[in-house]
């Protein structure tokens, strides 16, 4: 007979401070083959299984000093009546008139084997689940020496993510996919930015580490800085549990557009306007700085021949604009002070004969020519606010990042304009970054929409920068947190080059995508009914995904939430914390 090897040696610290032996939750099961990969457990009477619970077991090899610990999760769960033949059965066993006994099971995956020798367990071993110590060996924590709150799983215990995939040391980038509206990306990609910079692993880099938002939709990132009033004692419970703060975000600047024929260039928001300072560039920072391609940004446009006309013209004007004292320029005899005046003068000389091959370049047709004019001017409208020289001290209105947090609101913008800004600001801090040729400080960058950024098929110069962010980034110290409804339509590399994944609510048919073959089958089905708060994080060091939530952000998201910095207590509230989130 062989003799198993009790589990009393095996190292639980359990929170309720329970003896080891009330951890016993079943055995392996026989009817089913076991693997070293996947098993079977029967649960024991009294007790259950949820899925994504974490249990160990031990099985002691001939030879062997000691056992090999086998530490799983539980992928799958069924529950059945043992000695049915038939459906119709089920009637006549509770009413008493055939013997049969209800049975659950669990489907365990394997995560992690100690050693690392790769047995299957045996039928009839006993299974516990894995508290403290033994949880942390089996999701690998116990090896994050830099580790971050990323939420809270199912029972009440942190999960948490290698900042070492984070900061660059590793890998990085994060990349988060979902419904719009319901997977709450944008709320998530803000909760993980409060963890890297509460939760003290940043140590003394933590002041000097910055984090770039684009608003992308609504205006609910405008009160980052403000106390969420409606944080309720449940939600304040769930932070304490992370280990982090409920608050705000106490270092935030917030950027707006100026509004159209405002000649004071007042920031263009409904919500808020205390705190906000407007953006734009001068006509002679956008002939200086070569922005010109970023109105031609669209990746259709990069399949059209004007596209030569572009950069023939973006040179043109490097060359030839002289800068004016208030941001003006002048070009041979023309002065241009608004958008307007500029892209008259570049009409005139693409169109006239004599300035026509310097300006539009060799061998380009009238045709070429005139779609490049056409585009030009129906740029106008969408550009004319956020190029100009007709306001004074345009310098307070330069986007100079200087507190911890910053968020530029693009949402009230076209498309185009969106494009527009988001291309510039990115290649500008970009830059920086390479000039300093330094990893530390990090700089964080938050993107929703990167399908409409960087898409799959096309080029763009957006997309080119968004490229280099996502290749070598992690050596100068950027890091990507991006985000859309559809990993399928965003450029692969950008999504290949994250180093975790993170899935809300997904669509039916883009869950079956091989952008999400990261997942396995139970997990891609569970992510088309997660409900808001609930997300789905693959990680390097982990084998299998991990579900977790994330509590009710403690800023404001909307003008009615705001409260002063630092509030106090919360209202109670019930219901589902997310419902009311904007903008995702």
């Amino acid at each position: 007979m062989r003799v198993r090897a009790p589990l009393a040696a095996l190292p639980y610290t359990s929170p309720m401070n329970e003896q080891p032996a009330s951890s016993h939750i079943g055995r392996v099961i026989g009817t089913d083959p076991a693997t070293p990969l996947e098993f079977w457990v029967a649960v024991r009477e009294g007790c259950f299984l949820q899925l994504d619970d974490v249990l160990v077991l031990e099985r002691r090899l001939p030879g062997s000093d000691g056992p090999v610990r086998i530490y799983g999760m539980v992928a799958d769960l069924r529950a059945r009546h043992e000695g049915a033949r038939f459906d119709s059965d089920v009637f006549l066993i509770e009413a008493g008139v055939l013997p049969a006994q209800v049975t659950e099971a669990a489907r365990v995956l394997a995560t992690r084997f100690e050693p690392e020798i790769y047995v299957a367990p045996v039928p009839g071993d006993a299974v516990h689940r894995a508290r403290g110590d033994a949880r942390d060996q089996a999701l690998f924590f116990d090896g994050m020496k830099h580790r971050i709150p990323v939420g809270l799983s199912r029972d009440g215990e942190i999960v948490h993510a290698n900042m070492e995939f984070l900061d660059g040391t590793r890998g990085a980038h994060v990349n988060i996919s979902g419904i719009s509206g319901v997977a709450t990306k944008t709320s998530y990609a803000i909760f993980l930015l409060h963890s890297i910079f509460t939760s003290g692993r940043l140590g003394r880099g933590a002041h000097n580490t910055r984090a770039l938002i684009f608003n992308v939709k609504g205006e609910d990132l405008l009160f980052l800085d403000r106390d969420n009033r409606n944080l309720d004692g449940e939600q304040r419970d769930r932070y304490a549990a992370l280990g982090l703060p409920a608050q705000a975000f106490r270092s935030v600047e917030l950027w707006a557009p100026p509004r159209r024929g405002d000649a004071s260039a007042a920031p263009r928001t409904g919500s808020r306007a205390e705190g906000v300072t407007s953006f734009f560039w001068t006509l002679d920072e956008f002939c200086r700085d070569e922005l010109l391609p970023f109105l031609f940004a669209d990746a259709d446009d990069e399949r059209q021949q004007y596209t030569i006309v572009v950069h023939n013209v973006t040179a043109r004007l490097r060359r030839e604009a002289r800068p004016l004292d208030d941001g003006g320029v002048r070009i041979g005899s023309d002065t241009c002070r608004t958008f307007e005046q500029l892209i008259d003068a570049i009409r005139d000389r693409v169109e006239d004969p004599e300035t026509q091959q310097d300006w539009a370049g060799r061998a380009i047709g009238g045709g070429t020519i005139n779609a490049f004019v056409r585009r030009l001017y129906a740029a106008r409208k969408d550009a004319e606010h956020l190029v100009r020289a007709d306001v004074p001290n345009p310098a307070k209105h330069r986007l100079q990042f200087q507190e911890q947090v910053a968020v530029v609101d693009i949402a009230k913008l076209s498309r185009r304009a969106q494009r527009f800004v988001v291309g510039v600001v990115l290649r500008r801090t970009f830059r920086q970054k390479e000039e300093t040729g330094s990893r530390k400080p990090l700089l964080f960058v938050v993107l929703d929409e990167l399908n409409k950024y960087a898409p799959r098929e096309g080029r763009s110069p957006i997309k080119e920068i968004l490229l280099d962010i996502a290749e070598r980034g992690r050596s100068l110290g950027v890091i990507l947190i991006g985000a859309q409804q559809t990993a399928s339509e965003v450029e692969r590399r950008i999504i290949a080059n994250s180093s975790l994944r993170v899935v809300g609510r997904l669509d039916i048919a883009e869950a079956g995508r091989p952008e999400y073959a990261f997942l396995p089958p139970a997990h891609r089905q569970r992510a088309t009914i997660s409900k808001p708060g609930t997300m789905i994080l693959s990680q390097p060091e982990l084998p299998v995904p991990l579900v977790l939530e994330f509590p009710f952000p403690a800023w404001a998201t909307r003008p009615d939430e705001a409260g002063g910095p630092g509030g106090g207590e919360g209202e109670e509230g019930g219901g589902d914390p997310f419902a009311g989130l904007e903008g995702e």
